[in-house]
């Protein structure tokens, strides 16, 4: 369908929150953006079947629709001319990088917890190659895993090699303005972050403003529960929210967490506070094909829509 075209068969639903964008189209298209209350960060994949593989394409899509932050993981994996090709498009469209993933090996792999200084080196090796990519794409948070468990030693003595080494990335990053956000997961009891106490226990010994949270609230709900509960909890060392409903890590209603409660919380105590967060959609689509991409949309409307 030629753009000219599909504007003229859709202007009678100019007030609507969704619109079919080929991957062709102009950035922005027709006033389509949905207002979200929160900064909800897609990312590249989620919406192929309508914008197609193109990466610009992509990003003028997630755009369109009211998306307005990015994250990709393998950011630090793409060549330099795509990483500046994206920064690039963020930037005409107004959009701000979420997180990317700091590359130590793998998520269990190189663990920190053995106090190893081969283990060390990788790390803030990653650290260093982060300051550059962040640079280039206009990113200031990047996620860390420390990797797993070291049986034969004490979790103590585990958590004080953890801490150790964590001070020594944030060296790295703190001088840049750059936030390693720390992040536990469920994937697998091998690995050594676990919960959100934790997590902040081992943030307040760092006591860097460069190492904070990552609150992942589907692994969070596999390990512990209590969602909101423990988002009070650990609130203060927390900078960044990934997203995902449990069973399936699937979108918002597709599972048994209440996001528009969650979502409620996080808008008024961030609101109150002065604080803004980036909400990363850290999840697959429920169906496929264009229909799950605008069931995906919808749900995010829907959670969206709490009272402020």
């Amino acid at each position: 369908m030629q753009r000219r075209n599909f504007v003229k068969s859709t202007l009678g639903l100019a007030g609507a929150a969704l619109v079919a964008v080929d991957a062709m189209a102009s950035p922005i298209g027709p006033k389509a953006k949905h207002n979200y209350k929160l900064k909800y960060a897609s990312h590249f994949g989620m919406f192929t079947n309508h914008a197609g593989k193109d990466l610009i394409d992509q990003l003028k899509f997630m755009a369109d629709q009211g998306f307005m932050a990015l994250e990709d993981n393998g950011m630090m994996g793409r060549s330099v001319a795509d990483q500046e090709k994206i920064a690039k498009e963020m930037s005409r469209l107004g959009m701000e990088m979420g997180v990317f993933v700091v590359d130590k090996g793998g998520n269990g792999a190189n663990t920190l917890a053995a106090g190893k200084q081969e283990h060390i080196d990788i790390f803030l090796n990653g650290c260093k190659k982060a300051v550059e990519v962040a640079k280039r794409v206009n990113a200031k948070y990047m996620t860390v895993v420390p990797g797993n468990f070291e049986r034969k030693l004490p979790i103590g003595v585990q958590t004080g090699h953890v801490i150790d080494a964590l001070r020594r990335g944030a060296e790295i990053l703190e001088p840049h303005g750059l936030v390693m956000v720390l992040e536990p997961l469920s994937d697998t009891p091998d690995l050594f972050l676990r919960t959100s106490d934790q997590t902040y226990e081992i943030c307040r010994g760092v006591n860097s403003k460069s190492c904070k949270i990552l609150y992942d609230i589907y692994h969070m709900q596999k390990n512990e529960g209590r969602i909101i509960h423990n988002i009070d909890m650990t609130w203060s060392e927390i900078d960044y929210f990934q997203i995902g409903d449990e069973p399936g890590r699937k979108e918002p209603t597709t599972g048994e967490i209440n996001y528009k409660n969650v979502f409620k919380y996080i808008y008024d105590r961030s609101k109150k506070e002065g604080r803004e967060f980036i909400m990363g959609m850290e999840h697959g689509n429920s169906k496929p094909g264009k229909v799950g991409e605008m069931d995906l949309i919808k749900a995010y409307q829907e959670s969206d829509s709490f009272a402020v």
